[in-house]
């Protein structure tokens, strides 16, 4: 996001706020099991900020979206959902591993919608939004996206995801 994007988009009324997050080259790995339930998924590092954290806590209480920007974003606030269903402030950052490995079937508990690059076929990441969406929807969105000549990977378009 530009300033000015993040500008026009706090404008709106949309708040902001970040996670650190250490990606590993994994994220973006083939998943190489026969069956995708049986791939081992890395870790990640991740920290919280408590801006972060009462930012998400109060949207979630006063019934607004939360909109997570990347796969490992997601990874991380659905890792943080117990502390996130709490009724506490937090003061201090919440900061940890997280090996959450997201497949369809999977019960989102903080994301309601997300903004990620179209990915590749058989990564983990590709499970997650198929989670998110439902395979059937990413089928299509993912033909449209290749008849249309849409760029996949990191720098690729992107697509929202509600």
């Amino acid at each position: 996001f530009t300033q000015s994007v993040i500008d026009a988009c706090s404008a709106l009324g949309i708040e902001f706020a970040s996670v650190t997050l250490h990606v590993g080259l994994d994220t973006f790995g083939p998943i190489k099991t026969a069956d995708a339930r049986d791939h081992q998924i890395h870790s990640e590092w991740y920290e919280a900020p408590a801006t972060c954290l009462n930012a998400v806590a109060r949207a979630k209480r006063d019934g607004r979206r939360v909109v997570a920007v990347g796969t490992t974003s997601v990874r991380t606030l659905e890792s943080l959902a117990d502390h996130l269903s709490s009724s506490e402030t937090f003061d201090e950052p919440v900061s940890g591993t997280t090996r959450l490995y997201i497949t369809p079937g999977y019960k989102f508990q903080v994301v309601d919608a997300v903004l990620t690059n179209f990915h590749l076929p058989r990564t983990t990441l590709l499970l997650l939004v198929s989670a998110f969406a439902g395979e059937e929807t990413i089928r299509a969105a993912y033909a449209h996206a290749i008849q249309e000549r849409y760029r996949f990977y990191s720098f690729g378009d992107a697509m929202l995801i509600v």
